[in-house]
């Protein structure tokens, strides 16, 4: 087994640089994986008061049982901090994590050059400026590598080992293998803007901006509706509360700018008002919602109970939603068949259909209503529609009451393209099937990166799978065509994917 594969020995000190939460979290890591840690931080007596209170989180560990005073004791024996960098000079690893600041970055590691022995692995946490950047000045560009870990390191699994166009492959096996010897998920990924998650989940943001923006329904609602029926564990509008609107709408800025304006990242307008306005979220006491002390949050929109059509004939087969037939039927609502088309009819002929990236306006054949992606019509506890002008109040209500019998709430809104899970799910899709055409990740990378990094319900290249490449791919074509700036062009990877399904057929 060569050093790469071993990993830095347990024995071996390990340096963390900057000492804010995320350098405190990185250090008690390391800790906990048994290392010697030292502290350091340009701030006169900051590396004392975070090893203060790293003390103060492990003994708030034993309080509640999840380690033993013994382990505490233990670590914090380990735990030294420095005033100097020259008292880094035995570290086998420095982890950097100061300001995200390329300048101030590269003067530190250069510094670093001539304290460390040539053996010593050099990483930064940065989670936008470019790891070939930060290496590019240094005398052995080879032995730096980027840790993005997740905040709070202690608890987040995901860490994200980035290797710079300059690294050196046995540097990034050696940080590999050093991850998942302290117990994280480490998945590999190059040197490009965003790395995976911060490139990938853009559209989870993105796309219910843009809804808020065209006015299909107010946060609230749109929160519930990815949440109850996409499956996320939070909305995007109170998790970037909860992120701060200011760093989260900076990441998606600094991605955007570094690739070159691309239009399928192109900010929130409506984002950048709000940290114009410094409604930064829960940090301030307002975001997208109020969170001053007393201020309820506002409920998502929810229709009011209405009567199930008496049966619905079923048009072809549903595609991703065929799951709703059987559910249909168990709830006692009588459904025949036609051989052709790829909807529900409600007795007065309205069409009832799954989003295609189209409005219920476009559809040419009838009064319709459309209804949003679920993760599982299952267990979905929630389910938007959006209905077409031709289609009446009455037909409206007969929607809405067939999935209420299915046990679900109903959140009527706007007739937008792609509505709310749909376009979220097809882009994140997309994004998944770029990233690993262009050499970001593996899939297998990818998937694991999304899931564990910011708890996805299901990674998106398996959900693609799951709903079909040639589906997504449609969608997409539909929302394009909607929308022609090009946010919306599927990219050529999931055009191939696409491809290859249907010659499988």
């Amino acid at each position: 087994m060569t050093a790469s594969d071993r990993g830095i020995d347990r024995a071996g000190v390990v340096a963390v640089i900057g000492t804010g939460t995320m350098g405190q979290g990185i250090a008690q890591v390391a800790l906990a994986a048994g290392h010697p840690v030292r502290l350091y931080d340009a701030a006169p007596g900051r590396a004392s008061q975070a090893a203060d209170a790293i003390a103060a989180r492990l003994g708030r560990l034993v309080a509640k049982e999840r380690l033993t005073a013994a382990d505490r004791d233990a670590a914090l024996g380990r735990l030294a901090p420095v005033a100097d960098l020259a008292d880094l000079a035995e570290a086998e690893l420095v982890v950097e994590a100061i300001l995200e600041e390329l300048g101030a970055k590269q003067q530190l590691f250069t510094a670093l050059e001539s304290v460390v022995s040539d053996g010593c692995l050099l990483a930064t946490n940065t989670s936008s400026l470019s790891v070939t950047a930060v290496a590019g000045v240094l005398r052995r560009p080879g032995r730096l590598v980027g840790l993005h870990f997740f905040n709070p390191a202690p608890l987040m699994p995901l860490v994200e080992v980035v290797r710079g166009a300059a690294t050196d492959a046995a540097a990034a096996d050696r940080a590999h293998a050093t991850v998942a010897a302290w117990g994280k998920t480490p998945v590999r990924c190059a040197d490009t803007p965003g790395f995976i998650v911060n490139r990938i989940a853009r559209p989870f943001y993105a796309e219910a901006f843009r809804a808020y923006e065209e006015r299909a329904a107010g946060p609230a609602t749109l929160d519930a509706v990815l949440r109850e029926s996409g499956g996320f564990r939070m909305g995007p509008f109170e998790l970037t509360d909860l992120i701060g609107q200011d760093v989260n709408e900076a990441v998606t800025r600094s991605v955007w700018e570094a690739l070159f304006h691309d239009p399928k990242f192109t900010p929130s307008l409506a984002q950048r008002q709000l940290v114009a306005a410094g409604r930064l979220g829960r940090k301030t006491g307002h975001g997208w919602f109020d969170h001053s002390e007393g201020a309820g949050r506002p409920a998502p929109h929810t229709a009011e109970p209405c009567e199930p059509p008496a049966k619905v004939a079923l048009h072809g087969d549903l595609g991703p939603a065929q799951g709703l037939v059987g559910l249909i039927e168990e709830a006692g609502i009588p459904v025949t068949r036609e051989p052709v088309g790829g909807h529900l009819a409600l007795p007065d002929g309205t069409r009832l259909s799954l989003t295609d990236g189209t409005t219920a306006t476009d559809d040419p054949f009838a009064a319709t209503v459309r209804f949003d992606l679920a993760l599982d019509y299952r267990t979905a506890a929630r389910v938007a529609l959006a209905p077409s002008p031709a289609a009446t109040e009455e037909s409206l209500r007969s929607a809405i009451g067939l999935f209420q019998a299915l046990g679900k709430a109903v959140s009527v809104v706007q007739d937008v393209p792609g509505m709310v899970v749909a376009r979220t799910v097809a882009m994140l899709v997309d994004f998944a099937e770029d990233a690993v055409a262009r050499g970001v990740a593996s899939p297998e990378d990818v998937d694991m990166a999304m899931v564990t990094g910011v708890n996805y319900p299901r990674g998106p290249l398996a959900w693609g799978r799951a709903l079909g490449a040639r589906w997504v791919r449609d969608t997409l074509r539909n929302l394009h065509q909607a929308c022609p700036t090009g946010r919306y062009a599927p990219s050529q990877a999931l055009i191939r994917r696409a491809a290859a399904d249907e010659r499988l057929l």
